[in-house]
């Protein structure tokens, strides 16, 4: 492709990261004027109401579920760090450096049955407690990246293998997922645990804090409630694929036990700047001509995961599904996990970052975060060594 033949929308969508990128105090306005940008591209400046309306008949779904997970995860979150179980767990961490790591290694696990924004959410508010000096930007990078890294392998731990899922694709098929996420994993998580651990030191309460068991009940209660919602939605009622279930499910679950423990309702003052600029930012992608993308093939999977990093992974695999030919573990490695090299690479990113606003410099996340497409790359290859080995070809 040369370039007279890059589309207007690519160029628009490369413009707003830019934009991201330079003002990061001012993403939302960014992202709302790339969005307009787009559309008045896509549908001409005397576009009707009704053509752009049919457009997003079919992407306000996920726009809607983004909000509503956002926004419920902001309550969420300070639901269980008002229970006091944030500053409990320190003492169940082993000492050092090793504690990040294993941190880490709970949000990788949480990360595998549920969705990632919960599993970072919790990452940053035990990090938050466990860390009292401050949690480096390196550290925020290594929550967004096993956060995304525990799904890569499972069908019901990430939005894109869950779509693999629906169309076909067997659980068994995505399970090698796990080899690329976990040698990512070893690379990623200890070099991120050593330079927190050099940051601030993992500290111990000198008096153990008292746990409100009722609000950790709540957090689990609406966390069991998204499991239930999720394979509901995929495997029972397909048809409330229709229906914004997941963010549904969640406010469902926030209001049905408020009264037992009133949330902090002001909290969603400083949450919603942020959620709305993943919308806005996951609207422009969708606008994208992504039937340019090049044909199925390890190399163009490695590079759609480097694209996932600035471009919603949901479209990407969308995309994939409907060309086919994809090796879909491979795939759902790459662009599951890709999207961790940049802050607003993944819906992960985006909260982490409503609670740490430090994390929203893209400079900053790649400079400190290095270690991450290191780690990527070499996941990448070790899933295609394991593809070698056992199958005897490429």
């Amino acid at each position: 492709m040369s370039l007279s033949d890059i589309p207007v929308e690519f160029v628009i969508f490369g413009a707003t990261l830019i934009g991201v990128a330079l003002f990061h105090r001012h993403t939302l306005a960014v992202a709302v004027v790339g969005l307009i940008a787009a559309l008045l591209v896509r549908f001409g400046p005397n576009a009707s109401l009704g053509e752009v309306a049919t457009h997003f008949r079919q992407e306000w779904v996920v726009l809607a579920n983004l909000l509503l997970l956002l926004l419920g995860f902001a309550i969420l979150s300070n639901q269980f760090e008002r229970s006091n179980l944030p500053e409990a767990i320190p003492s169940r961490l082993p000492r050092g450096w090793r504690g990040g790591v294993a941190l880490l290694g709970v949000i990788f696990f949480l990360s595998t049955f549920l969705d990632n924004i919960a599993a970072a959410i919790i990452g940053g508010v035990v990090a938050r407690h466990v860390f009292r000096k401050g949690v480096g930007v390196a550290f925020l990078t290594a929550i967004v990246s096993a956060a995304n890294a525990g799904g890569a392998g499972s069908v019901i731990g990430d939005t894109t293998t869950t779509m693999m899922w629906i169309s076909g694709v067997s659980p068994l098929e995505l399970l090698p997922g796990f080899i690329g996420s976990l040698g990512a994993f070893a690379v990623f998580a200890p070099l991120a645990a050593i330079s927190q651990q050099a940051r601030s030191p993992l500290t111990v309460a000198d008096k153990a804090p008292r746990i409100d068991p009722l609000r950790v009940i709540i957090v689990l209660a609406a966390l069991i409630m998204l499991i239930v919602t999720n394979v509901m939605t995929n495997i029972v009622f397909p048809g409330l694929g229709d229906i914004p279930a997941l963010g549904l499910g969640l406010w469902a679950a926030l209001l049905v036990t408020a009264p037992l423990r009133a949330p902090d309702w002001s909290v969603l003052r400083g949450a919603v700047k942020g959620a709305l600029f993943l919308v806005a930012l996951v609207a422009l992608a969708s606008l994208m001509p992504v039937e340019r993308l090049p044909s199925p093939s390890t190399l163009s999977t490695l590079g759609l995961g480097f694209l996932s990093a600035v471009f919603d992974n949901i479209p990407l695999t969308a995309f994939a599904l409907n060309q086919g030919g994809y090796d879909w573990a491979l795939l759902a490695y790459a662009v599951g996990f890709g999207g961790s090299m940049v802050w607003f690479g993944s819906s992960a990113g985006v909260a982490l970052t409503n609670l740490y606003p430090e994390g929203r410099s893209v400079g900053s996340w790649l400079r400190e975060g290095w270690f991450v497409p290191l780690s990527y790359v070499v996941g990448f290859f070790l899933m295609v060594m394991a593809k070698s080995v056992f199958t005897g070809g490429p």
